[in-house]
């Protein structure tokens, strides 16, 4: 079953070799969490992730990750998706690998939305950005892009995309010929990143989770 891709620990696709605790880590079979002797209670934490921390619960390479800003939680969790290591903004961290997975799953189609500062910037170029891209041998959906503000050869764009492929805004940005400067989730299907300053976090509020579920639900 490991070797065919069937188990995940912890969102991500087990190895064989690999270990995993039952009671701590959040262990699923073709999509469908298993039961361990004590269930933790769901855990549904809004991270402001900052710029240089990797999106990962332990880096091999010893860099700074995510775990370290959420060391207060009483049960392990671990981010749904991810941000760039020089990206930055709203990241959800659960133990729920149901709705993990859910909102992961581009069918879901739940819109994630990102400030983008740039440089080399020519009006009209946001026209590009919209055209799909081609990552890991399949084309991405169109994005929706507004320029917010133009200055020069700077810009400030917001993107919004509901795949999350890899790099997929860097990617597309790349292409048009700008460079990014700065990259910030500001939000995720409902949620909102608001004030939450780089490095705090806080728990969704039951409104924010109902909404959640919802818009989820909503895209089956």
């Amino acid at each position: 079953m490991i070797g065919a891709g069937r188990v995940r620990v912890n969102g991500n696709t087990a190895r064989l070799g690999e270990q995993a605790d039952a009671e701590e880590d959040v262990i699923e079979l073709d999509g469908v969490r298993l039961k361990t002797r004590r269930e933790p209670e769901p855990v549904y934490r809004m991270l402001c992730k900052p710029r240089g921390f990797v999106t990962t619960m332990h880096d091999e390479k010893g860099r700074r990750s995510v775990a370290e800003l959420v060391r207060d939680l009483p049960v392990r969790v671990y981010p749904v998706g991810r941000l760039d290591c020089n990206s930055e903004g709203l990241l959800l961290l659960t133990n729920d690998g149901e709705l993990a997975n859910a909102l992961m799953h581009p069918k879901k189609q739940v819109d994630k939305v990102y400030l983008v500062w740039v440089s080399g910037y020519i009006e009209g170029k946001e026209k590009t950005l919209c055209e799909p891209i081609e990552i890991d041998g399949r084309m991405t959906t169109p994005a929706q892009v507004s320029c917010l503000h133009a200055d020069g050869a700077a810009a400030l764009f917001r993107i919004t995309i509901h795949e999350g492929r890899n790099r997929q805004i860097r990617r597309l940005c790349e292409r048009a010929g700008l460079t990014v400067t700065r990259l910030r989730r500001v939000a995720e299907g409902p949620l909102q990143l608001g004030d939450l300053k780089p490095g705090q976090s806080r728990a969704l509020t039951e409104q924010e989770l109902a909404a959640l579920r919802r818009e989820i639900a909503q895209g089956n």
